[in-house]
């Protein structure tokens, strides 16, 4: 199942954003239950929801490294 996590897991408290992935804690504690349909349309949502949390994760992530080749 494809999956927004970078392990990153802490909400923005003024968005309700995560500030790894960008989905809400609803998002995160039903993404199984969605089809994979409602799942990327979520995704879609993810980038510019990420673009209004107040910061950024400060260490490097698991997707960023995968993205190196490492």
């Amino acid at each position: 199942m494809e999956s927004p996590c970078i392990l990153v897991c802490s909400i923005d408290d003024k968005t309700g954003y995560c500030f790894g992935c960008g989905r809400t804690r609803e998002e995160i504690g039903g993404w199984t239950l969605y089809s994979s349909v409602e799942r990327r349309q979520i995704m879609e949502a993810l980038a510019a929801r990420l673009e209004t949390v107040e910061r950024r994760p400060r260490r490097e992530t698991r997707r960023q490294r995968m993205a190196r080749g490492e």
